[in-house]
């Protein structure tokens, strides 16, 4: 199989668009969802959130889940709300959130080739997230929340990705938090093919964001022995990709004082106050905020490391201040500690902090899509809590059923 193929995509009819589009399953939880989702019976969330369809307080983990996400595709697909497509396609996605715009090609990615590792990942998953998706990807018989993809960026892909774009959208529209969706169809097989080559040229491609869902599908596909399956894609130019900082806050300072606090970051960090909040302009800066009080932190050369994961900010702050100074050895797990996405800003840091709730705020510069690429290159996994990617993929645009 190709690195990429078209496929037969199952999408809302283009009247029903704006009906459907859904922000994905794991950005809300199942209180936020049943809010979002309230009188709207045609949102996806009844699908990938389908625990707001039944008793509050429902695990959404449990079997009814499931059976109810099912039942609610097979009502949508009764009503004629969904419809899909009569031949093999490639879609081109267009993502619009402020002055940025993104422009992708939905597209079946090759699940040998993320088995290859031609599809190149980052980070480490938990089995409890992949079983999720498994048990959903089974239910429907389809993948339903697309896996974001990151290609290295070249003018031929942005000529073809330019061709679809000149023409009309089939869908064009801002969702209720601002972003928009636009949405091409390409039918043409001469198109198809240009496209299919220009991928499988490529040494690889990256997981940005959705590695449950990858490895979910590579499971699926196992069991069903379909080895020469896909999974559902939407890929990138890494230079149109936005990832913001992913920022700290710790809930107290150990046994140690703010002045004994200081004095130990001062051992492997330069720290000077700031009259103003800080975001850090480049690699190995931070922003520090206690009570009150805006800190720089820039990290000592004589502790920056030569490997690529060893270099991340992340890496740099954990090894440095969160593990030695404030005892934080396992940021998944221990509760100390909490992130907090950059698109809430650093205000967000400073109420964190002010409140009472949390002692201690870092701010980060946010991890560049070539640090990631390299990581993945190397076969390395970033730290958790490493990127923030915005805008986020909808959910229900287009969806891979299984044949």
């Amino acid at each position: 199989m190709t690195l990429i193929s078209p496929f037969a995509g199952l999408r809302p009819v283009d009247e029903r668009a704006a009906d459907v589009v859904a922000p994905p399953y794991d950005v809300l939880n199942s209180d936020e969802a049943r809010a979002r989702a309230a009188g709207r019976p045609w949102s996806f969330l009844h699908i990938s959130k389908a625990e707001i369809d039944l008793a509050p307080g429902t695990d959404p983990y449990a079997p009814e889940v499931y059976d109810r996400a099912a039942e609610n595709l097979r009502q949508m697909l009764a009503a004629g709300v969904l419809e899909r497509d009569t031949q093999p396609c490639y879609y081109v996605y267009r993502l619009t959130m402020g002055k940025h715009v993104q422009t992708g090609l939905v597209a079946a990615a090759s699940i040998a080739a993320y088995d290859e590792n031609r599809i190149r990942r980052h980070e480490f998953t938990r089995p409890d997230k992949e079983d999720d998706r498994v048990r959903q990807i089974e239910a429907l018989d389809a993948q339903t929340g697309p896996v974001l993809l990151a290609c290295k960026s070249t003018a031929a892909v942005k000529d073809v990705l330019g061709q679809v774009t000149s023409a009309t959208p089939v869908v064009d529209l801002v969702a209720d938090d601002g972003v928009g969706h636009a949405l091409w169809v390409v039918r043409d097989a001469t198109l198809i093919d240009e496209i299919t080559r220009l991928f499988d040229a490529m040494p690889a491609l990256y997981i940005a964001d959705g590695h449950h869902r990858s490895a979910a599908a590579s499971r699926v596909a196992a069991m069903r022995s379909q080895a020469d399956g896909g999974f559902l894609t939407v890929v990138f130019p890494h230079d149109e990709m936005l990832i913001l900082d992913y920022n700290r806050v710790v809930r107290d300072l150990g046994k140690l004082s703010p002045e004994n606090f200081l004095a130990r970051v001062s051992e492997r960090f330069r720290v000077s106050p700031s009259a103003v909040a800080v975001s850090p302009d480049g690699f190995g800066k931070f922003g520090m905020y206690l009570p009150g009080q805006w800190y720089s932190l820039q990290v000592d050369a004589a502790f920056m490391p030569d490997d690529p994961v060893g270099r991340l900010d992340v890496s740099l702050l954990a090894n440095n201040l969160l593990e030695p100074v404030l005892g934080i050895e396992d940021p998944r797990r221990d509760r100390r500690i909490d992130f907090i996405g950059g698109i809430r800003g650093l205000q967000e840091l400073e109420r964190r902090v002010d409140s009472g709730e949390m002692a201690v705020a870092f701010s980060l510069y946010p991890t560049p899509m070539e640090q990631l690429m390299a990581v993945a290159d190397a076969g390395e996994v970033m730290p958790p809590k490493s990127t923030w990617i915005e805008p986020k993929l909808a959910d229900g645009l287009v969806s891979l059923v299984l044949d």
